[in-house]
């Protein structure tokens, strides 16, 4: 019998996703900030005639090369994603990295691909790491395994969600360390959503700092900008 679709039980192919559902999902193309793959307007500043920066990340550039995002973070992007978090719904997690696999075709192979990092109380509340199934199936279509082991989130925080943007920064000051040698390494962090940046931000500085090269977001899905 052949697998249902997770978003509306038609046949699924090999994203867990029927072809209509898959191609209804809102790709985060357009006009985007080359750092932080946020939506920006036209005109738009350029920098050196190839570099398109949103507002933001011209006044703070962020620790992070750049993040890319293969999704926006609207219906039914959020139900996926939360269904993956809140709900235990791992086959959510095929779907999203088949997704973001996509566009990762035309990226450069980093030394490391690491998954997110959540803290250890987390981690026995939710039972799993989203960040870590997501990669899991992404990494499988390049043949690459992610690691795990070069950081840790020591302490979970208040979840990013329930603060005002101006306080997440502070949420996540120092939560992480680093494990293994990264001197020189290329990094890929690959997480489900992207809102302030503050958490991408935080790991990279993190990693930098012990030595990374560079540090990129693999990213599901981009938050929208504020209104």
């Amino acid at each position: 019998m052949s697998p249902a679709c997770i978003l509306c039980s038609q046949t699924a192919g090999d994203s867990g996703l029927c072809p209509a559902c898959l191609g209804a999902l809102p790709s985060a193309d357009g006009d985007r900030c080359s750092i932080c793959a946020s939506p920006v307007p036209m005109p738009i500043p350029k920098v050196a005639q190839t570099t398109t920066l949103c507002g933001r990340c011209i006044q703070h550039r962020p620790s992070y090369d750049y993040a890319i995002a293969a999704l926006d973070y609207v219906s039914p992007v959020d139900y996926l994603i939360g269904g993956l978090k809140y709900s235990r719904n791992l086959s959510a997690a095929r779907a999203l990295a088949y997704v973001l696999a996509r566009i990762l075709e035309r990226e450069p192979y980093p030394d490391v691909v690491l998954p997110m990092p959540i803290a250890p109380a987390r981690m026995r509340e939710r039972g799993f790491n989203q960040a870590t199934e997501i990669a899991r199936y992404a990494c499988a279509e390049f043949g690459i395994r992610p690691t795990h082991s070069i950081a840790r989130r020591n302490s979970a925080g208040s979840p990013q969600s329930s603060l005002p943007w101006r306080q997440r920064a502070r949420n996540v000051r120092g939560v992480f360390a680093v494990n293994a040698d990264v001197a020189g390494k290329t990094i890929a962090v690959i997480d489900d959503v992207l809102t302030s940046g503050a958490t991408l931000n935080e790991l990279a500085t993190v990693l930098k700092r012990a030595g990374a090269k560079s540090v990129t977001g693999w990213i599901v899905a981009r938050t929208p900008p504020r209104r």
